[in-house]
C-alpha cells in the first residue's frame, strides 16, 4: 500500500518497484496476443507508460495485476488493429521464437502449451476480439462478465467470440495444418534425440537424421509459404537448401524456445571467416520422435534474445 500511494502521488521509483514483479508475465502476455518478441516490447512499453499516467486514478480495492493486464490487452489490441491497416501479410508474418530465459520462473505453466510456438503460431489466426477472449478466459481465467467489460461486448458476444476461438484452434490442430505441440515422452528422451539430431547433422548424415522424424512430421519456415511432411520431404530439404546441402558449414548450438528445444544455426561463408548467425530452428518432440520443425532461417538478429554471440570460431 506505502508503494501505491507513493506511485499514485508521483513517486516513479515507487511505481517501477510496485509493476517490476508483473513485468515478465505482462510481456509473455503480449507476446501471446501479437507473436512477436519485439512487437511484445513495444507493447509492454506502452502498457508500462499509460499504468504510470493513471495509477493516480488506480483503486486500491481493485486488482493491480488485473488492471495492468486490462491496459496490455487494450494495447495489443490496438496494435493487432494497425497491422490490419498495412498491407496484407500472411497470418505468421510476425512471428518470432520466444526465449525460454524471459518466461516469469514461478509459473511453470507458460512453458506448457499455452507458451508453445503451436498455440501461440494458431493464435495469430484469429480476430483481435477472439484472441483476446481466447486468452482472457482459458490462459488468465477471468470470468465472462470481466472479459466482456473489458472487450465492449455484451456476455453472450463474449461467449460466442471465445467458441469461434475454441473451435478455429481445435480446427487446425485437428488439420495439421500449423506448428506442432510439444509433448515429449520425458525430458531425458528429449534431451537424448536432440543430442542425436546434432550428432547426425554434424555427421551430414541424412539417414541418421530423417530417422529421427516422425512419419508426418512438419517442418514450416515462417513467414515463408512453406511446408514438408515426413522424413523424405525434410531431408530432401536439408540435403540440397542450407548451404547447398553442406551441412558442415553450419554449427548448432542448444537453447531453449517457447518451452521447447532450440538450435541456433551459424553459417560459415568461407574457410577464413567465423562462424556467423544465421537462425534459429525450433522443435517439437512428440515421445522419441521429432513431429515438427520451425524454422526461422535469415533472421540473424533473433539469437541475441537468448543470450547467443553473433558468431563462433
Amino acid at each position: 500500500m506505502e508503494l501505491l500511494t507513493a506511485a499514485a502521488a508521483g513517486d516513479e521509483q515507487a511505481f517501477v518497484q510496485l509493476t517490476a514483479p508483473l513485468r515478465r508475465r505482462l510481456h509473455v502476455h503480449c507476446y501471446r496476443m501479437l507473436g512477436s518478441v519485439h512487437d511484445a516490447d513495444d507493447a509492454l512499453q506502452e502498457t508500462m507508460l499509460r499504468a504510470w499516467r493513471g495509477i493516480g486514478r488506480f483503486e486500491p480495492r481493485a486488482d493491480l495485476s488485473s488492471w495492468c493486464y486490462r491496459i496490455a490487452t487494450n494495447v495489443c489490441l490496438r496494435m493487432i488493429e494497425q497491422r490490419a491497416r498495412r498491407e496484407a501479410l500472411a497470418v505468421d508474418a510476425y512471428l518470432q521464437p520466444y526465449p525460454d530465459a524471459l518466461l516469469s520462473p514461478e509459473d511453470e505453466a507458460e512453458r506448457r502449451e499455452t507458451i508453445g510456438l503451436a498455440f501461440v503460431t494458431a493464435m495469430q489466426l484469429l480476430p483481435p476480439r477472439q484472441r483476446a477472449a481466447l486468452v482472457l478466459r482459458d490462459v488468465l481465467g477471468w470470468s465472462a462478465r470481466e472479459t466482456a467489460e473489458l472487450l465492449g461486448l455484451s456476455v453472450a458476444a463474449t461467449n460466442s467470440a471465445l467458441q469461434r476461438a475454441r473451435d478455429r484452434l481445435e480446427r487446425e490442430r485437428r488439420d495439421g495444418t500449423l506448428a506442432r505441440t510439444h509433448r515429449p515422452s520425458s525430458d531425458d528422451a528429449e534431451v537424448t534425440l536432440m543430442s542425436r539430431f546434432v550428432e547426425a547433422w554434424e555427421a551430414v548424415d541424412m539417414k541418421r537424421l530423417t530417422a529421427l522424424l516422425a512419419g508426418d512430421a512438419l517442418m514450416t519456415m515462417p513467414p515463408e509459404v512453406m511446408r514438408f511432411v515426413g522424413p523424405a520431404e525434410i531431408g530432401g530439404f536439408f540435403s540440397s537448401v542450407p548451404m547447398d546441402g553442406r551441412l558442415e558449414l553450419i554449427r548448432l548450438r542448444p537453447t531453449r524456445s517457447n518451452g521447447q528445444p532450440a538450435l541456433a544455426a551459424y553459417v560459415q561463408e568461407s574457410p577464413r571467416e567465423s562462424f556467423r548467425a544465421y537462425g534459429l530452428m525450433v522443435f517439437a518432440v512428440q515421445g522419441d520422435r521429432i513431429a515438427g520443425i520451425t524454422g526461422f532461417a535469415g533472421y540473424p538478429e533473433l539469437l541475441p534474445l537468448f543470450g547467443l554471440p553473433a558468431a563462433i570460431d
